[in-house]
């Protein structure tokens, strides 16, 4: 298996059919697979090896796409680094991976010219922008590729590595997560089976095509021969002119984009009247948003998909059926689904040992996605892939029918006069409240119960700000020892990382400044 397949496979099947769309101009897959091939031939020509690491750096583009797969065809391992990081994370993760080229673009070009002064093993620098744009310390690759001659068959890499696909780096420096050809072929043909997409469908990539949750949709529709449409990052004006504009009938979009688009000011329904599938994931869904989206776009089928970037990604999903507003089954707008088709999941406790059916604990995963471990460090790898097990760190329960449903991370749990509560229950709860527009819980120092819950609110336009009643209609749906003793409403938008998640170290460190640790 090797993912370059994908693209050759569209060519033939779909050959003259549009491949991408990128500011204004359309490629066939015929063209696209040309262009992947002379992009895979001019790697091989400045000298670059099987198994060498390729780092790319950039916003969406049309040669990001191509550069995904030409990598991996010419043997290279393709090394997509997260948008939103500093200096230092950009330099760490080069030298960890031991990239020898990078590819970027012109919105880091300055940040690409300060890292040319640090200590790392890049060798060739290749630019995406205009040819005549590129600084003389760097080579164009359009002119590159436009040079070469095709490259026509696939290298294998050594143990089929495709590429190493870093974490966000929550904590320390983030882990290069190693993962092959046959992982995200799997994740990939698992969505594809349960997608109501095909070659004539139009997908559109808003979301950074670094995260693992667009690159799925990267591998699957390419899969599928269909049409990629390719914007340089998710604006909300911009993602709904463009679905408009092209059509667009899938996309993926993490819950906070969904809710910036959902609640802006100009946003129109009609707009996106020719989206057929959204498929959401990458943070929780709070089930307030989900109720909005659905009862004011009942023609879209939503579609959520969880995993993590250990797993290619995908190891659940919650089906269109399962998206239900009332009735004993709307209890599924809170899971994330069941289990992928190549993949088996188990919930066990702290000795390692699976629980009931209905109890929390750590949800564990094993598939033909997991990946291979985390890039030259073997003592992370033990820890979180055991027995063939990956480890996900998400505290989850599964009940009778096989819908999990995850109730937080495990180091995001708070834990208050002894009791155990999970933040994205208590999260769920309150996005409920008309007045919550987006809410983040978090724990925070308390004398007398160690910490207690801290709700902190971003309100809706014209809401009352009444403390005791969200708590109180809080109070209505989980236990009182759940809900939070304090409320802080926000203007300002809650930190996010480059994959749409919430910050929440960020939220919690002016509480827990000048203690040693941060739990209490």
């Amino acid at each position: 298996m090797h993912i370059a397949q994908f693209v050759f496979r569209a060519a033939q099947l779909n050959g003259k059919g549009a491949a991408t769309e990128f500011q204004g101009t359309s490629y066939s897959w015929s063209e696209t697979a040309d262009r992947m091939q002379r992009i895979a031939a001019a790697l091989q020509g400045l000298g670059i090896q099987v198994n060498q690491r390729v780092a790319i750096l950039s916003v969406n583009s049309r040669l990001y796409f191509e550069s995904l797969f030409a990598v991996p065809h010419m043997g290279g391992i393709v090394v997509p680094l997260n948008i939103r990081w500093a200096k230092p994370e950009f330099a760490y993760s080069l030298s960890d991976s031991g990239s020898n080229a990078l590819i970027f673009d012109q919105t880091f070009l300055p940040m690409v010219e300060d890292l040319r002064g640090e200590d790392t093993p890049v060798e060739h620098y290749l630019y995406t922008g205009e040819p005549g744009d590129c600084p003389d310390w760097a080579q164009p690759l359009e002119t590159l590729l436009q040079q070469a001659e095709p490259l026509q068959d696939s290298l294998h890499a050594d143990k089929g590595i495709a590429g190493i696909f870093y974490t966000g780096g929550t904590t320390g420096f983030p882990k290069g997560v190693v993962q092959t050809h046959t992982a995200l072929f799997s994740s990939a043909i698992n969505t594809v089976a349960v997608t109501a997409a095909n070659q004539t469908s139009t997908c559109l990539h808003a979301a950074p095509m670094f995260h693992m949750a667009d690159l799925a949709l990267v591998f699957m529709f390419t899969m599928l021969a269909s049409r990629h449409v390719i914007i340089p990052a998710f604006e909300p004006i911009l993602t709904m002119n463009t679905i408009k504009e092209h059509g667009v009938t899938h996309t993926v979009l993490v819950p906070a984009m969904i809710q910036m688009m959902f609640d802006h000011p100009d946003f129109d329904p009609a707009a996106v009247a020719s989206l057929q599938g959204v498929i959401y994931g990458g943070s929780p869904m709070q089930e307030g948003i989900l109720r909005r989206v659905m009862n004011a776009l009942p023609g879209i089928q939503m579609m959520q998909a969880y995993g993590q970037t250990e797993l290619a990604p995908v190891a659940t999903i919650l089906m269109p059926e399962d998206h239900v507003l009332d009735g004993e089954r709307s209890k599924l707008l809170r899971s994330a689904g069941r289990a992928a088709y190549s993949v088996q999941i188990k919930i066990i406790d702290e000795q390692g040992n699976r629980v009931p059916t209905g109890e929390v604990g750590e949800v564990c995963v094993s598939g033909p996605n997991n990946m291979l471990g985390y890039w030259e460090k073997p003592e992370a790898t033990e820890k979180a892939l055991v027995d063939g097990w990956v480890h996900t760190g998400d505290a989850g329960r599964m009940d009778e029918e096989g819908y999990l449903f995850i109730v937080d991370r495990v180091k995001d749990m708070v834990v208050t006069g002894g009791e155990n509560v999970f933040t994205a229950e208590v999260e769920t709860a309150l996005s409920t409240h008309p007045d919550v527009a987006q809410v983040a819980v978090i724990g925070i120092p308390h004398d007398e119960w160690g910490e207690a819950v801290h709700a902190i609110v971003i309100p809706t336009t014209d809401a009352a700000r009444d403390e005791a009643a969200i708590i109180a209609h809080c109070k209505e749906q989980i236990a009182g020892y759940k809900c939070p003793k304090s409320i802080e409403f926000r203007e300002d938008p809650f930190p996010l990382s480059g994959a749409g998640k919430v910050l929440k170290r960020e939220l919690r460190a002016p509480f827990w400044e000048g203690r040693e640790r941060q739990v209490n």
